[in-house]
C-alpha cells in the first residue's frame, strides 16, 4: 500500500479508507526519484575540464554549462513545477522524465558549444522533476510529519548530488564526459518505467484556475508570504556559496600540484554525506519548531567552512572538512526552509516550492559563473573570498531577520514580544 490509513465510520455507517501518512515505501520511492532526477543537475561539475579541452573552450567560460543547467532550472520551476496543483503529479512526473530522457542524449551527441548550452538548458527545465516530487510529498504527509517526510525526501536529493559528482566522475574515466549523458538517459526512461506501474494517480484538490491564472499566483505568493520571501533570501546565498565550491573546486584539484582525476574529484562528493544527515534531522527541527535556531547554527557553520577550504588547494584533508561543513549547513537550512514554506500555505505546495526554488536557481547559476571566472582571474584564494562573503551576507540577512521579530512559528509570520 503506498500509503498508511485506516478504517472509519462514514455518515451512511459503512466504512471507508482514509489516507493519514506517507507510507515509508512511498518516501522512499520519492527519494529515488530525486536522486536519480537531480543527478543530471550536477553531473557536469566534475567534467567541466573535460568538456572544456573537447569543445576548445576556454576555462573561464566552461563554468557557463552549469549555469546555463541553471537558466533552464529557473525556467522550468516557474513555468513547470506550476503545473503540479493543475494537473495529475503522475502524467506530470512521468512526461518531465522522458523529455529528461531526450536533452540528456542530445547533450551527449552534442559537438557545438552553442548545441551543448541549449541541451544542458532543456536538461535544467526537465530537472524540476525533482520539486514536483516534493510538493506531491509534502502534499500526502500529515502535518506533524511534514518537515521530517521533506527532510528524507530531501536526503535523497543530497544524495543524488553527491552520488553524481562520483558516478560522472568513474564513467567519464571510462566511457568519456559524454558515456555519463547517455548512461543517466537510459537511466530516467527505466525510473520513467518504474514510475508508471507503482506510483498511484494524483488525487490531491487542483487549482480552478487557467495556466496564465496559475502562474500570476506563484507571483501573488511572492507578495504575500513573507516567510517565501525572506527564505527566497536565504536560499539564493546559501546556494551562491554552495555553488561556487562545488563548481570551481575541480579546476585546483585537476591541475598541479593534485592532479587528481575524474574519479578522484568525484570522491569528495562523498564528504558531503553529512548534508544528507542534516536534511532529516533539520526537517524533525523544524517541526518541534527549532526553525530559527538551526538556521543560525547552520549558516555560522557554512561561514566557517571557508576557512580549512582556502588551503584545499594543497591539502586534500583541507577541502574535504570545508565540504563536510559546507554542505551539512547548506542542507539544514535548505529543509528548514522548505519546511517552513510548505505550512504557510498547504493548497498551494507546487506554487510554493516553484517560487522557492526559483531563488535557489538564481543563487546557483550566479555561483557558478561568478567561481569560474574568479578563478580564472585571482585564483583559489579569490574563490573562498568569495564564498565566505556569500555566507556572511546569509547570515547577516538571518541575524535582521531575527533581530526585527520576524520569527516563524508553524509557517506563520508572528511579530516576537
Amino acid at each position: 500500500m503506498p500509503m498508511d490509513s485506516r478504517a472509519v465510520v462514514n455518515p451512511d455507517g459503512g466504512t471507508e479508507r482514509v489516507v493519514t501518512a506517507l507510507s515509508p515505501q512511498l518516501t522512499l520511492l520519492f527519494a529515488i526519484t530525486c536522486a536519480l532526477a537531480v543527478a543530471n543537475v550536477y553531473f557536469a561539475q566534475p567534467l567541466l575540464a573535460s568538456m572544456s579541452a573537447s569543445l576548445s573552450v576556454p576555462a573561464s567560460r566552461i563554468g557557463a554549462v552549469v549555469g546555463a543547467t541553471q537558466v533552464g532550472y529557473a525556467v522550468g520551476l516557474l513555468l513547470v513545477v506550476p503545473l503540479g496543483d493543475l494537473f495529475d503529479r503522475k502524467k506530470l512526473i512521468l512526461t518531465q522524465l522522458l523529455l529528461s530522457a531526450l536533452a540528456l542524449s542530445v547533450v551527449g551527441l552534442a559537438q557545438s558549444w552553442s548545441l551543448l548550452l541549449g541541451a544542458m538548458v532543456l536538461v535544467g527545465l526537465m530537472a524540476v522533476v525533482v520539486q514536483v516530487v516534493v510538493a506531491c510529498a509534502a502534499t500526502l504527509a500529515s502535518p506533524d510529519q511534514r518537515g521530517q517526510a521533506v527532510g528524507t525526501v530531501t536526503s535523497g536529493v543530497v544524495l543524488g548530488i553527491l552520488l553524481a559528482r562520483l558516478v560522472s566522475g568513474v564513467v567519464a574515466d571510462f566511457a568519456g564526459w559524454r558515456g555519463v549523458y547517455f548512461l543517466s538517459s537510459a537511466l530516467m526512461v527505466a525510473m520513467a518505467l518504474v514510475l508508471y506501474r507503482t506510483l498511484p494517480a494524483s488525487h490531491t484538490p487542483r487549482a480552478r484556475v487557467g495556466y496564465w491564472q496559475l502562474l500570476g499566483s506563484v507571483l501573488h505568493l511572492y507578495r504575500s508570504e513573507r516567510v517565501l520571501r525572506d527564505r527566497g533570501i536565504l536560499a539564493l546565498l546559501i546556494f551562491a556559496a554552495f555553488s561556487v565550491l562545488w563548481t570551481s573546486m575541480v579546476l585546483p584539484l585537476s591541475a598541479p600540484p593534485l592532479s587528481l582525476s575524474h574519479t578522484q574529484v568525484g570522491l569528495f562528493g562523498l564528504a558531503g554525506v553529512a548534508g544528507a544527515l542534516a536534511a532529516a534531522r533539520a526537517g524533525r527541527l523544524a517541526d518541534q519548531g527549532h526553525g530559527q535556531r538551526t538556521t543560525g547554527v547552520a549558516l555560522a557553520l557554512l561561514t566557517l567552512s571557508w576557512l580549512p577550504t582556502a588551503f584545499g588547494e594543497h591539502s586534500l584533508l583541507a577541502m574535504v572538512a570545508g565540504v563536510v561543513l559546507l554542505d551539512f549547513a547548506v542542507q539544514a537550512v535548505h529543509v528548514t526552509n522548505q519546511s517552513l514554506i510548505f505550512a504557510a500555505r498547504p493548497d498551494a505546495q507546487s506554487r510554493l516550492v516553484g517560487a522557492y526554488m526559483g531563488f535557489y536557481s538564481v543563487g546557483s547559476g550566479l555561483g557558478a559563473v561568478a567561481a569560474t571566472c574568479t578563478y580564472a582571474q585571482w585564483g583559489w584564494a579569490a574563490v573562498c573570498a568569495l564564498g565566505a562573503s556569500l555566507s556572511v551576507l546569509a547570515l547577516l540577512f538571518w541575524v535582521y531577520q531575527v533581530r526585527s521579530g520576524r520569527q516563524v512559528r508553524s509557517g506563520r509570520q508572528v511579530r516576537s514580544g
